[in-house]
């Protein structure tokens, strides 16, 4: 190698040198408490992260940390992978990957832990496609969109709210040109969540998708059976989380019994996880989130097995990063979008928010993921100073 070639090489590498690593957690409350159907939210912890180098480049991260569980993810972060991370080049991301991973074994290989390796792994490829002042999803190697389709997510539950007043909400996403819907099911009792379905079905008309989401909501195959036998007349196109996510085989049972396509993954976290899910052909349609499971790295290792297998990839949550992500995976079908800020409040943390044309979502086009965290919006909802 030359001695132009090794400085070149050097100066690179000097630049991406990473010189702090910092987390902070920010508690949002909701305005309307928001029920699943096993339990009810108050407020939201999120997770930020910040990777700074040498070159002034800096790298944003986040995550949902629970109702209250911001606080160990940040620590996972503070105590566990900043001190790793430091100095190293902020461009060896499959090298610190493994090193983040393999320093925390001992604490948790999902969980807090593994939403703190992600974090840390997205921030540090925004950071990276910002240096190199290219889009997040073309930097991952884009499809060459310029929009991907995305499905409007809702259909809570709300005291008040009638199986009219679901209808009328699932309606208004169609107004907003959006293909497919998604509700939530599983907390009331079968005869009247027959009737929450069918007042969405006669909503939103035959030709718009619509999608449940039960939220680990049943314990064993019959129960969950007897709820699927009232749903499929209005011919969902999936149900997603039907059970605990470590209950696979009932996942992979119910597959089996129901016409209707068995969703899962949100929760979960590693290749091997997503591996066994697909191998056990308990999820049709895999909900991988990055935020989750490990991180971009991780991914895209899930994705890459998932397409082998002819599974799509349909990622949970965060709009905002997984714009990037289904506008780079060729196995990517939609991107969950929530029109109602008051269910992801997140969006009152950044300061732009992504373009919605005739229900698609526009891959943004400014370096990186596209936004900036809002420093006056971190400092008003912070449960903690940046560390």
């Amino acid at each position: 190698m030359t001695s132009r070639a090794n400085d070149s090489q050097n100066d690179y590498r000097s630049a991406s040198r990473i010189v702090s690593v910092e987390a902070r957690t920010v508690t949002i409350p909701l305005e309307n408490p928001t029920s699943f159907s096993t339990r009810q939210v108050f407020a939201r912890d999120y997770v930020v992260v910040r990777v700074r180098t040498a070159d002034g480049h800096e790298g944003q991260g986040f995550c949902y940390g629970g109702s209250r569980g911001g606080i160990l993810v940040a620590g996972a972060v503070q105590i566990l992978l900043a001190p790793l991370l430091v100095g190293k080049s902020a461009l060896n991301v499959e090298g610190l990957w493994r090193e983040m991973y393999q320093e925390t074994l001992l604490h948790g290989r999902a969980g807090s832990v593994m939403r703190a390796i992600s974090i840390v792994d997205v921030a540090l490829w925004d950071r990276n496609a910002r240096a190199a002042g290219l889009p997040l999803a073309q930097y991952l190697g884009g499809t060459g969109q310029a929009t991907v389709p995305a499905y409007a997510s809702g259909g809570y539950y709300l005291e008040g709210k009638t199986p009219d007043k679901l209808g009328q909400e699932m309606a208004s996403y169609v107004k907003m040109g959006f293909k497919a819907v998604k509700m939530k099911v599983g907390r009331g009792d079968l005869k009247s969540e027959e009737a929450r379905i069918r007042a969405a079905r006669e909503a939103i008309g035959d030709d718009i998708i619509l999608t449940l989401d039960a939220n680990n909501a049943w314990q064993d195959l019959a129960t969950a059976v007897e709820y699927m036998k009232r749903y499929e007349p209005s011919n969902p196109y999936w149900i997603e989380e039907p059970f605990s996510p470590d209950d696979i085989e009932n996942h992979a049972e119910l597959a089996q019994r129901t016409p209707v396509m068995v969703a899962t993954g949100e929760i979960e976290a590693g290749r091997w996880r997503h591996k066994e899910l697909i191998e056990k052909r308990a999820a049709a349609i895999l909900q991988t989130d990055a935020a989750v499971c490990g991180g971009i790295t991780e991914f895209r290792k899930i994705a890459a097995t998932a397409a082998s297998f002819g599974v799509a990839m349909c990622p949970h949550w965060f709009h905002d990063l997984h714009v990037h992500l289904v506008a780079s995976t060729p196995n990517a079908q939609y991107v969950e979008y929530f029109p109602d800020d008051q269910v992801l409040n997140f969006r009152r943390l950044v300061d732009t928010q992504l373009e919605l044309r005739d229900g698609e979502l526009v891959v943004p086009t400014t370096p990186g993921l596209g936004f900036r965290l809002r420093e006056d919006a971190l400092d008003q909802y912070a449960a903690g100073l940046w560390a």
